[in-house]
């Protein structure tokens, strides 16, 4: 498996992180995270990264790198991800990447597709479009690609607009685009392990998470990063939980609305990712009642078996 990238996804609060540490654990590994938010300095409460003690035991790359400030994307994250799996390689250990940012996966693996050239006048429609109407905007992506509209945050602007303008750009859906992409294959050879719960159990645990993460102080985390200049409409705070949490620290909503709010939120997440990952080639889902023992069996039945795409 050393020349094999292990690639563990799931939708949101299903245990990917606990299980890529215990499989980095037993196998000797080091975690590659792919989260579009973890990778934030200050986003620590609402993104569930790894706490210290165990990112001292294992090493986590992609954690805290970027600055709220600023925006940090798809193509830096293939480029962030590339070296640091390098260097995992460098020093015989097994890379683990885990994500619940599946386009950062896809992207990593895959590659990205190359977009029509933006159009500074067509976006600045699209912008005023939305701000007057976004649910238009989001019923006219639904009505010409609708695979995106199903995977795509309906407060998502940024991405909302980039597909639709990819389809008017084009001629064809983003997600047209993407399957028909010609690709010589994969990246990297991997494995990619799918860990899932049933929905009420999941359900329970995203309700557990959100609590825990209101009760240790998620809105003060908030109210701080604000404080210190990151802007509501930074790219940071598109992450559940930040979002609602900024217009507790505003004085727009109270805290049961927020956590209320996401918990909504982190469903519906949720269960777009369970949509995305039945239409993903080689994802191999792993026991609910017990995905280490799962996970091991195949990774030690594979050995150092050629590549799963």
């Amino acid at each position: 498996m050393r020349d094999e990238l292990l690639v563990i996804v799931g939708p949101t609060a299903a245990g990917k992180t606990a299980l890529g540490v215990a499989l980095a654990e037993h196998f000797g590994g080091e975690v590659v995270s792919a989260d579009a938010f973890a990778v934030y300095h200050g986003l620590d409460i609402g993104t569930a990264k790894p706490d210290r003690a165990v990112r001292a035991r294992i090493p986590h790359h992609l954690i805290d790198i970027a600055d709220p400030h600023s925006r940090y994307s798809a193509g830096n994250f293939v480029r962030d991800a590339d070296a640091a799996i390098a260097g995992i390689r460098e020093r015989a250990k097994l890379p683990i990447v885990v994500g619940g940012t599946l386009f950062y996966v896809r992207a990593l693996l895959h590659g990205l597709f190359p977009e029509p050239v933006r159009n500074l006048e067509l976006r600045e429609r699209l912008e005023r479009w939305w701000a007057t109407s976004p649910d238009e905007v989001r019923s006219r992506l639904a009505e010409v690609d609708p695979e995106s509209h199903a995977r795509i945050p309906a407060r998502d602007r940024q991405r909302t607009l980039r597909a639709l303008e990819v389809f008017l750009l084009a001629g064809r859906p983003m997600s047209e685009l993407w399957r028909e992409e010609p690709r010589v294959g994969p990246r990297y050879e991997f494995m990619m392990l799918g860990v899932n719960r049933r929905r009420a159990e999941l359900h329970a645990r995203i309700t557990s998470r959100v609590g825990r993460m209101f009760a240790a102080g998620l809105v003060a985390e908030v109210a701080g990063l604000l404080a210190n200049g990151v802007r509501p409409e930074a790219h940071a705070f598109k992450a559940i939980g930040y979002r609602e949490a900024c217009l507790v620290a505003q004085g727009r909503w109270s805290e049961a609305e927020a956590q209320a709010a996401t918990i909504a939120a982190t469903k519906q997440l949720a269960k777009r990712q369970m949509t995305w990952l039945r239409g993903e080639v080689g994802v191999e889902w792993l026991a609910e009642e017990d995905p280490f023992t799962s996970a091991r069996i195949r990774l030690e039945a594979a050995g150092g078996a050629g590549a799963r795409p």
